[in-house]
């Protein structure tokens, strides 16, 4: 990329490339960055809203790229806890791994992880797109509300933990499932849903959807049933 702007953070600190990037719109500013040295660094890129695009070319640490709207921000490297934390819009890529709670509360936008996921990836999702290229680990989706979580390898114990209305793809195997999260039926309009996920994430080539496996609520759980009233 032949960025704008870089921004060199073994040089000038964190806070100063925060406030540069809170002050872009991408009209009339630079709408092209580049970080070097991140170092671990937390809440690089944090709360960005403008359409930007922001390159880091290293390692972050926790919250990168949280409270994300607009921009896109491609991490070449690994990234710490809450990467895309409450993400609104837009398109996070870290191009390594991610610790847990990868994209944890977000409402929208597209979060791509080419390698593996720790625990509660996902949690709490509220209509975020979250594709991971490796496996996931315990208690991802946990309480996921809406979005899809789609996981090209395997996925750790209780899945869908407490699951609402997330929809859950899983190509490898899953430990186990979490409390009112089941297997379903895998629809030709679920196929088309996960291809159109993964063309907007720039994966569409050469996958066989139809080795994906559904998973979502039994909707027993959050639903009101008489016979289990004393149980309330």
């Amino acid at each position: 990329m032949t960025a704008d702007i870089t921004f060199d953070l073994a040089a000038a600190p964190l806070r100063e490339l925060n406030a540069a990037l809170h002050q872009a719109t991408g009209e009339s500013n630079a709408r092209r960055w580049r970080v070097l040295n991140p170092n671990g660094r937390h809440a690089v890129a944090a709360g960005v809203n403008a359409p930007l695009t922001i390159e880091v070319d290293g390692h972050v640490g926790y919250y990168c790229a949280g409270m994300n709207q607009q921009a896109r921000v491609i991490v070449h490297g690994n990234a710490g806890v809450g990467v895309a934390e409450n993400m609104m819009s837009g398109f996070v890529h870290v191009k390594g791994d991610a610790s847990q709670a990868a994209g944890a509360t977000a409402h929208g936008g597209l979060l791509r992880i080419d390698g593996n996921a720790s625990a509660r990836c996902g949690i709490s999702m509220k209509g975020v797109d979250i594709i991971v290229q490796g496996s996931v680990g315990h208690m991802s989706a946990f309480m996921g509300q809406a979005g899809a979580l789609i996981v090209f390898g395997d996925a750790g114990e209780a899945l869908g933990d407490s699951l609402y209305e997330a929809k859950l793809f899983v190509r490898g195997t899953v430990k186990s499932l979490g409390a009112d999260c089941v297997e379903k039926q895998m629809r030709d309009k679920h196929k088309a849903l996960i291809a159109q996920k993964l063309e907007a994430a720039g994966l569409s080539g050469g996958i066989d959807i139809s080795e994906f496996k559904r998973y979502g609520s039994a909707r027993k759980l959050y639903n009101f049933h008489i016979d289990n009233a004393d149980a309330y």
